[in-house]
């Protein structure tokens, strides 16, 4: 049965082929994933996404659930949990800013895959031949824990300042508050550049199609960070302190058991990620130009910046509305909601990243077979739209989880009567922005793996620009907080017709020979 549907699958396919014109001789495109092979990607994608807030998540519970019962000031579970909440979101905060690191990685690696030549291959030092894209995953291995170093080196001088300006004056003086954050993020620091490294690697693997290798790890890094937790926080009441070095020890485990399925998945046998300096190795393994990677990192780190400078805008421009502290309150609800909805769209994106590659380089000319252009860009619009209405179902589904939640369930978010009645109108802002989101998402990674960069980076520049004078005026005017998130949803309704339009009127393949 299987053997007939195939059959008869590939005879639609000729059947479609010749329709439209094309010659029997044309070099096909990739045929299409199926339905399968997507969601077995895309559930453990999943879990990935969701997995560094779980680890913050574990921190959390196990300070709120083992802090001296009864106990005052610094040691007491309110005061440990403020110290934690700005702690975790200035490290996770410093992650994300070099996400540009792991989006990079999958496209090159990806493209890598896509433009391998058939013909002649390198050999490694130990005779071997190389597998395509090793270069890509030794420039990414180095430049991730060269910047995590960085990143360590910089967060020990300065954290402590730092730290205090993004918490305030008030909090900061508040008795033990900023010392227990400080200590919190000075160990944290220290997996700086392995967590870079874990990043680049899964990225990697992720660039080849494979998502259950990373999802190996991360139930390594779990493990070791509910024990490490367990042991550090409930039994020897180390604190903030123990939650740091049980995530520390987390995130070392889950780079550690990555590596080796890594290296034995994309590097060849004898070959090594790079990571020692050339005049200890005494030779000089493959890579790709470090201004090539970097000529695709730097406008991802556009895109980056530009959503935090988004969220920030619209927090601050929440903050100086009138009726507080509800309003707020309000606010970070809708947004903790949304970035609880948030992953499930991003992996779509993922989708786009780790698949078009295949259908975006053309094939050099074979035994007087060649590709037909217009052959190859329909079969990779066919693959957008498919994953555009993935995004569309996806995104309706949990803007009404969201917005439902906030309409009818805001009991289970806050117990506040009086935050209660201000989340309410937030309902439906809240959900129209997560389902703009969803074509966001999708149109995006389909543009980052067509590597349609600048048009990108200037779309969210042109788009970031022209928020804050809006925010402004709503904060000027007295809000109501709503109208934050309908200019939220305003602001993805732009992005989403930018990017969609530039998918019609683009081609996303090119030449073998470019």
């Amino acid at each position: 049965m299987a053997m007939h549907s195939s059959t008869s699958s590939s005879a639609r396919t000729s059947l479609t082929i010749l329709r439209a014109g094309a010659s029997i001789n044309n070099i096909p495109p990739p045929p299409q994933p199926t339905s399968r092979s997507l969601l077995k990607f895309y559930f453990p994608c999943l879990a990935l996404w969701i997995s560094g807030p779980l680890l913050s998540l574990v921190d959390t519970s196990f300070i709120g659930l083992s802090a001296k019962a009864g106990a005052v000031g610094a040691a007491g579970s309110a005061a440990q949990l403020a110290a934690l909440g700005p702690a975790t979101t200035f490290i996770d905060g410093s992650l994300y800013l070099f996400a540009f690191l792991n989006v990079a990685t999958t496209n090159l690696y990806a493209s890598a895959l896509a433009s391998a030549a058939t013909g002649s291959t390198k050999n490694n030092s130990s005779g071997v031949a190389e597998k395509p894209g090793e270069g890509v995953v030794r420039t990414a291995a180095k430049t991730s824990l060269y910047s995590g170093i960085g990143l360590m080196v910089f967060l020990l001088a300065v954290a402590r300042p730092l730290i205090a300006l993004y918490i305030g004056p008030e909090a900061a003086a508040s008795p033990g508050l900023l010392d227990a954050a400080h200590s919190y993020v000075k160990i944290r620091a220290l997996s700086m550049p392995t967590s870079l490294l874990g990043g680049v690697l899964q990225a990697a693997l992720l660039g080849a199609k494979d998502s259950v290798t990373p999802l190996v790890s991360i139930l390594y890094s779990t493990i070791v960070n509910v024990c490490g937790d367990y042991l550090l926080v409930n039994r020897f009441h180390m604190g903030l302190k123990g939650a740091a070095i049980a995530t520390l020890c987390a995130q070392l485990a889950g780079t550690v058991a990555m590596i080796g399925p890594a290296r034995r998945e994309l590097l060849s046998k004898g070959s090594s990620l790079g990571l020692l300096p050339r005049w200890i190795t005494k030779r000089a393994p493959d890579e790709i130009n470090a201004k090539t990677f970097l000529k695709f990192a730097a406008p991802v780190l556009t895109l980056i910046l530009g959503k935090i400078s988004a969220f920030g805008f619209m927090t601050n421009a929440a903050a100086g509305l009138p009726g507080q502290p509800a309003t707020l309150a309000a606010h970070q609800i809708a947004l903790s909601l949304f970035f609880f909805a948030s992953p499930f769209l991003e992996v779509i994106s993922q989708l786009s990243q780790a698949y078009l590659p295949s259908y975006g380089v053309l094939p050099k000319e074979e035994r007087g077979r060649k590709a037909n252009a217009a052959e190859w860009k329909a079969e990779s619009n066919r693959l957008v739209f498919r994953l555009e209405k993935v995004g569309i179902l996806v995104g309706a589904l949990m803007a009404g989880v969201v917005g439902g939640i906030i309409a009818f369930l805001p009991g289970i978010v806050t117990k506040d009567a009086t935050v209660q009645t201000a989340v309410k109108p937030l309902a439906a802002t809240l959900a129209a922005g997560v389902a703009l989101t969803a074509p966001v998402a999708v149109s995006e990674g389909t543009l980052i793996a067509r590597k349609e960069l600048s048009y990108l980076a200037g779309v969210y520049f042109v788009s970031t620009a022209l928020l804050p004078p809006v925010l402004r005026r709503i904060r000027s005017g007295g809000g109501p907080v709503s109208q934050v998130w309908v200019c939220f949803a305003l602001f993805q309704l732009f992005r989403s017709a930018c990017f969609l339009g530039r998918i019609l009127t683009t081609s996303g393949t090119k030449d073998k020979e470019e």
